[in-house]
């Protein structure tokens, strides 16, 4: 009963423990420890990105109504071109490890798979709205975000808190505010000709783009942005250009081209191109799913332009969604995702390896400061100890010498040997 009672006890003063070091916490908060300017930085390039989403949704939304086009894959192939001609021949420039055909070796066949993923998303999204409506197409690309998490868990090692359980929560609340706006305001537009398929759609896009933002903010930590948005503007390209001619070739026929359908298609290009070139930076500063949570108030932003350029009617619930999902987003990034912790069955200079790669730059070096002044101390105390016995030897044989000289003066010269004998092998 005795060990019983102990671990009770133990358990009991383990939770005061925690209970009471979480109010500490909450008595020290200081919002300037917690609002800092990296936080304000991601959530400026955040919104950035969502308004270059925004800039493609009111492109794409004038290409389609104003002018009857509506080809995805030709918009998907500029961009991919677009960063094929940068990227691409970037890594061509390239020597060593980084160039292109080095790449293409190792790798090459991962990140084809990529570009097909990346493909696919753009286009399943877009041809899901022929077949739902645009209520859900807002609600299931939401399930983006939990793809996410759970990649990231499983291919990234990163561990969750409550916290950022709890955000993601909110930002789907303001989604969900978004999407009663529309509803009130009559805009579930879109068609309902196959709604089950429609939303098969949009949940197989949301699955794709959660593997391809999974796998870019791997390359872009461990590799190269400039590697990953080459490859993926080399396969990109020659996977839409072969789409585009097998499912698009008559539309893009029938295009009646004109400097507006031009500029559209232009605008389009740039602000697709600018987001994956600016993607992988905010995601070098926060994550795959900071990212995708900020992007939430893409269709936010539409919707206010859409006031002005589409007459939409206005809702003060808009305005409600924008504020809930900015909360949830600088909550989500108020406390840092950390990392699974290293394998204990791994050698100490791996783990020491690992930890300065993943948390803290500078406990390698620590590491290496300490082993460095143990070895100095070693090799002082060595030195000393050399010293020492030196100067005994030395003391031995003045001794020695005074024996001799104040002795007989009939020592012979077998003894001199043999002392200087000695000392040699001494000294040795």
């Amino acid at each position: 009963m005795a060990p019983k009672q102990s671990g009770d006890e133990s358990r009991e003063v383990s939770c005061e423990n925690q209970s009471t070091g979480l109010m500490e916490r909450i008595r020290k908060f200081i919002p300037k420890d917690v609002l800092t300017w990296q936080l304000a930085k991601t959530l400026a390039m955040g919104q950035g990105l969502a308004l270059l989403i925004c800039g493609t949704a009111i492109s794409s939304q004038y290409l389609a109504t104003d002018f009857q086009v509506n080809t995805p894959m030709l918009q998907s192939f500029l961009n991919y071109s677009l960063l094929c001609v940068t990227y691409t021949t970037m890594l061509l420039c390239r020597t060593g490890d980084g160039n292109i055909l080095q790449i293409l070796k190792r790798r090459g066949w991962k990140y084809l798979l990529l570009g097909l993923v990346d493909v696919e998303a753009n286009y399943t999204v877009v041809k899901a709205y022929q077949y739902t409506t645009l209520t859900s197409v807002q609600l299931l690309d939401c399930f983006v975000v939990p793809v996410l998490m759970i990649l990231s868990w499983w291919v990234l090692k990163i561990r969750y808190r409550l916290v950022h359980y709890i955000a993601v929560c909110i930002c789907l609340l303001g989604v969900g505010a978004m999407v009663g706006a529309d509803l009130l305001a009559g805009r579930d537009q879109g068609s309902t000709s196959n709604i089950l398929l429609g939303d098969g759609l949009v949940l197989l896009s949301a699955t794709l783009y959660g593997v391809s933002n999974v796998c870019q903010e791997y390359t872009v930590k461990n590799l190269s942005r400039v590697e990953f948005l080459g490859m993926l503007g080399l396969f990109g390209t020659i996977i839409s250009t072969v789409q585009m001619v097998v499912l698009e070739r008559n539309e893009v026929a029938n295009i009646q081209w004109s400097w507006k359908v031009g500029f559209l298609f232009t605008a389009f290009a740039l602000c697709m191109y600018t987001l994956y070139s600016c993607m992988p930076l905010v995601m070098k500063l926060s994550s795959a799913t900071a990212v995708n949570l900020s992007m939430l108030t893409a269709d936010l932003f539409s919707l206010f332009c859409g006031i002005f350029l589409f007459q939409y009617d206005f809702s003060g619930l808009y305005l409600v969604s924008l504020v809930v999902i900015l909360i949830g987003f600088i909550t989500f990034n108020t406390v840092p995702t950390p990392a699974a912790p290293a394998d204990p069955t791994t050698s100490p200079s791996s783990s020491i390896c690992e930890e300065g790669h993943g948390g803290n730059p500078a406990a390698p070096q620590t590491e290496i400061a300490k082993q460095e002044v143990s070895v100095r101390i070693t090799t002082e105390e060595g030195e000393d100890d050399e010293g020492e016995r030196q100067a005994k030897v030395e003391k031995r044989r003045k001794r020695k010498k005074k024996r001799r000289a104040s002795g007989s003066s009939q020592s012979d010269g077998g003894g001199k040997d043999g002392a200087v004998a000695v000392g040699h092998s001494t000294k040795m």
